[in-house]
């Protein structure tokens, strides 16, 4: 039997799924209304991910940490030159 933690990770894992194939949907709509139903559905989805992340990071089960300054100066650099 699944615990809380591994039941919250794999539905994170799966609205990350939902999100990437609904932002694909959006992107290959061929009608203002598909794009507009895909793009409802993407921000829904979206905004479930998000809740489940910050429900996961509250209880320590999403560990993150903050990237290093000279990383972050090191990309902008990266970007800013042209690859």
């Amino acid at each position: 039997m699944l615990d809380d933690r591994q039941l919250m990770e794999n539905l994170l894992l799966n609205l990350k799924g939902e999100c990437d194939l609904l932002m694909h949907g959006a992107v290959e709509s061929s009608t203002p209304e598909v794009h507009s139903a895909f793009t409802k559905a993407f921000n829904d989805t979206l905004t479930m991910q998000s809740e489940v992340y910050s429900a996961m990071a509250s209880k320590g089960w999403y560990p993150s940490s903050k990237a290093e300054q000279q990383k972050i100066d090191a990309l902008k650099q990266k970007f800013q030159s042209g690859c």
